[in-house]
């Protein structure tokens, strides 16, 4: 990708220049393991500050099951969560056929659309669906046949959980996080804090099920979701691998490069540092990123060289092969040629 040329009558070349000359005050120097463990602590606690969000008490989870279908090689749970006081999230959870005991869990995180139902095989108005679709190729129900138990919560701003603005006036209707991401950053706090925050109460629940072995619990997520799988991943170490699908890339070369969803954006986060930089945080779990050739916001050149900085702090811990990289032809989607078994050796399946 050509380096951008802003008009200099555009403020963006004042921003970019800004940004060149930021210092990231959490970058990632590591060398030996012992350093990269030191540089975690602090940086893991700078970057919840930063989303906002994570740290607010959680409330009693109340799980009432409202729907259980039999789907042959899984049973597919509809659950309704309480996630705040004011609040309930729903979630899927999909449990493979066969005895009842402690299986690895992938927390299965979907993107822009219509919801969470678009990966656990479900059209937009709840009937079944039986063959993949779309750019989230059914990844649930894939895992829940690769033997995983799937936790697959609805995102905040999707589905059941979309806002209908109706309470804005005449005014025109945001997109589906607009409002929300703007209302977050007035709190000092961003959208990614709030998915965060959702992902580490579909954790807590997991964890009271007798069919989820916690230490042995993965997260998955394409787009909007694998931001939610990078950020989560991050901020919360009980997640013991991921698959980053159509998201892994310094967001200079990305999500500051051309139009994204507010929701992508956290007030502050470059001061901290680039993707590459806080991938570290990540390290040494097991991280495999899926770019398509043909991902037109997710350019594979800029992922390829994403990953390839942010391989040293793998290399600090020794472990250089376990952030992966499978680049496969097409466009912004769910590739899964390799996830599927990546997690599944990573989770000890």
């Amino acid at each position: 990708m050509p380096p951008r040329r802003p008009s200099p009558l555009s403020p963006i070349a004042f921003l970019d220049d800004l940004a060149a000359r930021t210092e990231r005050t959490c970058a990632f120097t590591a060398d030996t393991a012992a350093d990269a463990r030191a540089w975690q602590a602090p940086v893991r606690r700078r970057l919840a500050a930063c989303v906002g969000f994570v740290d607010d008490p959680p409330v009693p989870l109340r799980p009432t099951v409202v729907q259980t279908v039999d789907r042959g090689d899984y049973v597919r749970r509809k659950v309704i969560l309480h996630t705040a006081r004011r609040s309930t999230m729903p979630v899927y959870v999909l449990t493979p056929a066969g005895p009842r005991r402690p299986r690895p869990a992938v927390l299965a995180l979907h993107g822009h659309g219509y919801g969470v139902a678009d990966i656990v095989g479900l059209w937009e108005d709840g009937s079944e669906r039986y063959e993949p679709d779309g750019y989230h190729r059914d990844f649930g129900c894939a895992l829940a046949r690769r033997g995983f138990v799937v936790i697959a919560p609805e995102i905040s701003c999707f589905g059941q959980r979309r806002h209908d603005y109706s309470d804005l006036g005449p005014s025109p209707v945001p997109s589906t996080c607009h409002h929300a991401a703007t209302y977050a950053m007035m709190l000092g706090g961003s959208m990614v804090g709030l998915r965060v925050r959702d992902g580490m109460r579909a954790l807590d629940y997991a964890l009271t099920l007798k069919e989820v072995d916690g230490d042995r619990i993965g997260a998955m997520g394409i787009s909007g979701g694998g931001m939610h799988t990078f950020f989560s991943t991050a901020l919360d170490p009980r997640i013991r691998a991921c698959v980053v699908s159509g998201y892994f890339c310094d967001w200079r070369h990305s999500i500051l490069a051309m139009h994204h969803c507010t929701c992508n954006f956290v007030p502050g986060l470059l001061r901290l540092g680039e993707l590459s930089d806080l991938a570290g945080l990540i390290a040494p779990r097991p991280c495999l990123v899926e770019a398509g050739t043909h991902d037109e916001i997710f350019p594979v050149e800029p992922v390829r060289r994403t990953v390839r900085r942010a391989r040293r702090a793998w290399k600090a811990f020794g472990r250089p092969g376990d952030l992966a990289l499978e680049v496969f032809e097409g466009r912004h989607r769910i590739s899964g040629a390799k996830a599927y078994d990546f997690l599944a050796g990573a989770l000890g399946q």
